[in-house]
């Protein structure tokens, strides 16, 4: 599943950051869903290649998740989620995760070692905010999509509507397994005009043989 706001349309190195985000899908997956706010779903249906279904998703990005859910074939035993925010994610990122799955996890995240220092910061303001101490980051990774689950897992999360920034999170909750793998620099989340700069550079390098 890929989804996000109409940001997705937004062409990047040739191509819609959604074109891109379901072109890798599709490049490990049997088939792909795409779930949009309700507003695009007549503008999408004919227009990107390698889709399989169109739905509109829900009020939440949870609600969104189920929504997709609800056109997976029963027959299916892993299913992803992509935010089609992060164009630069490749098909050999989906596939690393969907074979973790099939290794024994009931979820797999690619995640990112976190480079920066972090601190704790009191009373944070306009102006700023009080340092009350240093984070060990030894420990702290950056996750993003794709992530990949036992559908029979994420279903059972999903039961009751609960509401979650990432549904690893509602496994984690459940008491599932839950398996970090290493992601990629290239599937850097668009939200500024700055990330999407970045993630061109990477698919115009992939593009032109670069290998990023």
């Amino acid at each position: 599943m890929a989804g996000g706001a109409s940001k997705v349309t937004v062409p990047v190195a040739g191509r819609s950051m959604i074109a891109w985000s379901v072109g890798a899908a599709r490049g490990a997956c049997d088939g792909v869903t795409l779930v949009v706010p309700v507003r695009m779903v007549e503008e999408l249906v004919e227009g990107i290649d390698g889709v399989d279904t169109v739905v509109a998703g829900g009020g939440t990005r949870s609600a969104s998740v189920r929504a997709g859910l609800g056109t997976v074939p029963e027959d299916v035993d892993v299913v992803v989620c992509h935010d089609a925010a992060r164009p630069g994610a490749s098909s050999g990122l989906f596939a690393a995760a969907i074979a973790a799955v099939r290794t024994g996890a009931d979820a797999v995240v690619p995640a990112l070692g976190v480079s920066d220092t972090l601190k704790r910061v009191s009373d944070w303001g306009d102006g700023g905010g009080l340092v009350v101490g240093t984070v060990d980051r030894s420990e702290l990774f950056a996750v993003q999509t794709p992530q990949a689950f036992r559908l029979e897992v994420l279903v059972a999360v999903h039961a009751g509507s609960p509401e979650a920034t990432d549904d690893a999170a509602l496994v984690e909750a459940a008491g599932g397994t839950v398996m970090a793998i290493p992601g990629e620099d290239a599937a850097h989340k668009v939200t500024t005009a700055a990330d999407l700069v970045i993630v061109e550079t990477f698919l115009r390098s992939r593009t032109s043989g670069g290998g990023l």
